[in-house]
Order: C-alpha cells, then sequence, then structure tokens
C-alpha cells in the first residue's frame, strides 16, 4: 500500500461494505475534524490531476444594453450594424510621411534629370553640335543695359571718391577756420600791466578775415557734399538695385532659354526614332514637358521686354533730374554763389543735417504727439 500512495498516485481503497474510500469519500469510522454535512451543498465531480481545468464564464453584466438607432448618443458596442474597425496607431502619420518622401524623392529625380539635360545643351552649344534660339532684338537690348549698367557703376565709383575727398577738404577747411580765430582771439596777460595784450595785434584783422572765408565755405562746402551724397545715393540705387533687379529676371530668362532648347532638342531627336508603343509614349511625355518649358520660356520672355521698357523710361527720369542737380550744385559753390546753391538744394528738396545732431530719439518723437493728443481732446468742445 505503501508504493500506490505516491504522490499524484492516490486511488480508491475497497471497504467491507463494498464502499469505496477514495480522495472525496471519508473512511468508516474515522471522525473527520470540522465535517461538513451533506444536505444542501452540490457535489462537484472528482477531476483528474492531468485534466484541464475548465475556466469560468464572465459574468453577465448589469449595464442595461441600450438599442442602436441612427443619430442616437448610445450605441451598443456590440451593435451589428457598427462594427469595430481595428486601426493602428500611427497608420495615417505613416501614410503622410512615406507620401512625402515619395514627393521629395521626385522633386529630386526630376531636378537631376533636368539639369542633366542643361548641361548636356550647354555643352552642345559651346561645341557647335546644337542650336540655341536667339531673340536677335531682346539680345541686343540686354547686352546693351550691361554696358550701360558698367558705365554707370563707374560714374557712381568716381562720384564717391569726389564726395569723399570733398569731405576731407570741407574738415580741413573747418580746422582751419577754427585756427585763424583762435590766432585772432588769443590773448596773454601781462602780470606788470595786469593788462590783456593781443599776441599779433598787426595781424588780428588779417586772421579775422580768413576765419571767417573758411568758416563760410565750410558752410557752402556741407551744402555741396549733402548735393553730392544725395547724387551718388540715387546713382546707387539705379545703378545696384533697379537694374540689379531686371538683369535678375534676364538671368531667369536665359536658364529658361536653355530649359526650352534642351527640351526641344529631346523633342526633334524622339521625332526621328521608329515608332513603337514605348517610343510614343516617351514622345508624348517630351511633347508635355517642351510645351510646358516654351510656355514658361514666353512668359519670361514677355517680362524682360517689359521690365527694359520701363528701366529705360526710369533711367532717363533719374539721370536727367540727377545730373542737373550736380551741375548747378557744383556751378554755384566754385562760382561762389551760395544763393544759388541753397536754391538748387530747395529745388530738388534736399534737407542738410548738421555733422554734430543726432536724429531724436523715439521719446522725443512720441512724447510731444502723445500730449498733443491729450490737449487736443481736453481743448476740443464737447457735444
Amino acid at each position: 500500500m505503501d508504493g500506490d500512495l505516491s504522490e499524484g498516485g492516490m486511488q480508491s481503497v475497497a471497504l467491507n461494505d463494498g464502499s469505496t474510500c477514495g480522495e472525496n469519500q471519508p473512511l468508516a469510522g474515522v471522525p473527520m475534524p470540522n465535517a461538513i454535512p451533506n444536505s444542501g451543498i452540490q457535489q462537484l465531480p472528482a477531476t483528474s490531476p492531468t485534466q484541464p481545468i475548465p475556466t469560468p464564464q464572465a459574468r453577465p453584466t448589469s449595464l442595461p444594453q441600450y438599442p442602436h438607432n441612427p443619430g442616437s448618443a448610445y450605441t451598443s458596442p456590440n451593435s451589428a450594424s457598427s462594427p469595430a474597425t481595428p486601426t493602428t496607431p500611427g497608420t495615417e502619420n505613416g501614410a503622410a510621411v512615406v507620401r512625402t518622401g515619395s514627393s521629395k524623392m521626385e522633386t529630386i529625380k526630376s531636378w537631376s534629370i533636368s539639369t542633366y539635360k542643361c548641361t548636356k545643351q550647354l555643352l552642345s552649344e559651346k561645341l557647335g553640335k546644337s542650336s540655341r534660339t536667339v531673340d536677335a532684338e531682346l539680345e541686343g537690348q540686354i547686352e546693351s543695359l550691361r554696358d550701360t549698367q558698367r558705365k554707370y557703376s563707374q560714374i557712381l565709383r568716381l562720384a564717391r571718391a569726389l564726395s569723399s575727398h570733398f569731405y576731407h577738404v570741407v574738415q580741413t577747411q573747418q580746422q582751419l577756420g577754427d585756427a585763424f580765430a583762435d590766432l585772432a582771439q588769443n590773448k596773454i596777460e601781462d602780470q606788470t600791466a595786469e593788462q590783456h595784450i593781443l599776441k599779433s595785434p598787426e595781424l588780428q584783422e588779417e586772421f579775422i578775415y580768413n576765419a571767417e572765408t573758411q568758416r563760410t565755405l565750410t558752410k557752402n562746402g556741407e551744402t555741396l557734399l549733402g548735393a553730392l551724397n544725395f547724387f551718388v545715393s540715387s546713382v546707387n540705387t539705379l545703378c545696384n538695385k533697379t537694374m540689379e533687379d531686371t538683369l535678375l529676371t534676364v538671368k531667369l530668362y536665359e536658364a529658361a532659354r536653355i530649359e526650352y532648347d534642351a527640351y526641344r532638342s529631346d523633342l526633334e531627336m524622339l521625332s526621328q526614332q521608329p515608332r513603337s508603343e514605348i517610343s510614343s509614349i516617351k514622345l508624348e511625355e517630351a511633347q508635355r514637358n517642351f510645351s510646358g518649358h516654351k510656355a514658361h520660356y514666353d512668359r519670361l520672355r514677355a517680362d524682360v521686354a517689359i521690365k527694359l521698357k520701363f528701366l529705360d523710361e526710369n533711367k532717363v527720369k533719374v539721370m536727367h533730374k540727377q545730373l542737373l542737380l550736380f551741375h548747378n550744385a557744383v556751378s554755384a559753390y566754385f562760382s561762389g554763389n551760395q544763393t544759388a546753391l541753397e536754391a538748387t538744394l530747395k529745388q530738388f528738396n534736399i534737407k542738410l543735417r548738421s555733422p554734430n545732431t543726432a536724429p531724436p530719439s523715439w521719446l522725443e518723437q512720441s512724447v510731444p504727439e502723445t500730449f498733443q493728443t491729450i490737449f487736443g481732446s481736453l481743448n476740443s468742445p464737447t457735444k
């Protein structure tokens, strides 16, 4: 019996009255402590140790199930009319990233193809193996504009040099006038006679005359310097901004011309090949690309023609005004006509700034306006 009572191998034992004693039955005549009577208790069937334990069934929920109505805020989760669709987190973001990456790859691909075609077209033109589209009238206007910009840049460089040198002349005249005035008014004290005696009494009048002359020249020189600076600023705007903007459009036009010729050469080459299904598809794509680049080229050519026309009109107006200003100001200064010099600056609305004055601060500009607004509202009659 010791061999039968091994771990996990307990068996039933037959008794004298024919009943069996096993795992779930007590032995006869052996009192069981804390025994529970069998009345009212359902006995569970004995299970073998190797038999799997059945999983308990889910407890029924006590929440009421609302009927599914279209447009209702309460919908049963188990309703057949609204099945749940499983979604993967980040699926939409992943698709957006894939679309963005593919669009970037397409952009890089089209840019690479266009760059290759344009480089090939440039080399073919330099080697004389390909023709280029030429607008003789427009090309002549562009070359004339570039030549005009070079000449105006030379004028601008010389005008800046003249303004810089003349500025130093004015500063030197101012210092020389101060030195003459100092010598004309400087006195020493005689300790014995206790009288103020001039250093050079015989040259006092000459020093005073020269000091006044240099001060007048300095004032007129500052006026002429203002006119020169205005001339330099206007020519600089015309040369480095207005003309440069037109030349930037010209550069875009030339780049569009190269692309147009590149795709035109590609279309001509495909048109000469034998007809097939693949060549027909390539020919249609080449025709479509050629039409797009031709429209872009025509649009930029029209823009260049319009800008050249307006630039020529603007150049005539600006240079007419600036050359008249330069002539009148220089002539009035070197002829000593101060009245004509000041009238020239008034004619062209040029305001001179004193060299020792700084621009007003924001407080000086805003406070008077604030007080004017306040007192104006107080003094206004009430209705």
